[in-house]
């Protein structure tokens, strides 16, 4: 799964990475991006790939309150695309979500340890995505998405089985194009990305807790003899 994540870089690194259009959008800097929170994806609009504020946890159409959406902040690969949940997102509401690393726990003697896990080439990259407008009783308009989840590769397989499915950057087109409904294409692109492209390393259990956000929770401690 994927149940916490950073995101630190500027709009104009990610605008570059992704090909984003319209003007500087301010990104809310977080080491620590709890379910709930504000969270960064990259929607197509027309012809264009733009940067929205979504919060993290899925509320389908018929949802009665934001709350359902703590149950739903993880689609699996292997259901979403016939999960009455996630179906029509799927076919028609599909999005990147921006992260600059991830976080996962491994149990050391019983103990809950922290690690983070980024690209070794330190870029953000896009975890793929689905959102929904949901309407509220009382008519507001919430965005609200969930990151889809696959096998783990090499790198994360010691510490969970399950891992974001992180987009490469040949298929971000065919994936954000909502004009694209062939499920087999689509979910050709929810697997886990080549091991030699992550690295992974433990940071200090203050991301335990998502009150603590800043940049210590991604620096590296003294590895375990």
């Amino acid at each position: 799964m994927c149940g916490r994540f950073e995101l630190h870089s500027a709009f104009e690194i990610i605008a570059k990475l992704f090909g984003l259009s319209g003007g500087a959008f301010t990104i809310p800097e977080s080491f620590n991006i709890a379910p709930g929170r504000d969270i960064a994806i990259i929607v197509k609009v027309g012809a264009e790939n733009r940067l929205a504020l979504c919060r993290w946890g899925f509320v389908p159409s018929w949802g009665k309150d934001l709350k359902e959406g703590h149950k739903m902040i993880n689609a699996r690969a292997e259901t979403v695309a016939g999960k009455p949940s996630f179906r029509q997102a799927f076919c028609r509401h599909r999005c990147l979500v921006v992260a600059d690393g991830f976080y996962e726990w491994k149990n050391v003697g019983g103990k809950k340890v922290p690690f983070y896990i980024h690209r070794r080439d330190d870029k953000p990259f896009g975890m793929a995505g689905l959102y929904n407008l949901w309407t509220s009783p009382e008519g507001e308009r919430v965005c609200t998405g969930a990151i889809i989840t696959t096998g783990a590769n090499e790198v994360v397989a010691p510490l969970h089985d399950r891992m974001p499915a992180i987009v490469e950057q040949n298929a971000v087109a065919l994936w954000l194009d909502p004009a694209v409904h062939e499920k087999e294409k689509l979910l050709s692109v929810l697997k886990s990305c080549p091991s030699d492209e992550l690295e992974l390393y433990e940071v200090s259990a203050r991301v335990n807790s998502p009150k603590n956000d800043s940049k210590e929770n991604i620096q590296q401690i003294k590895q375990r003899d």
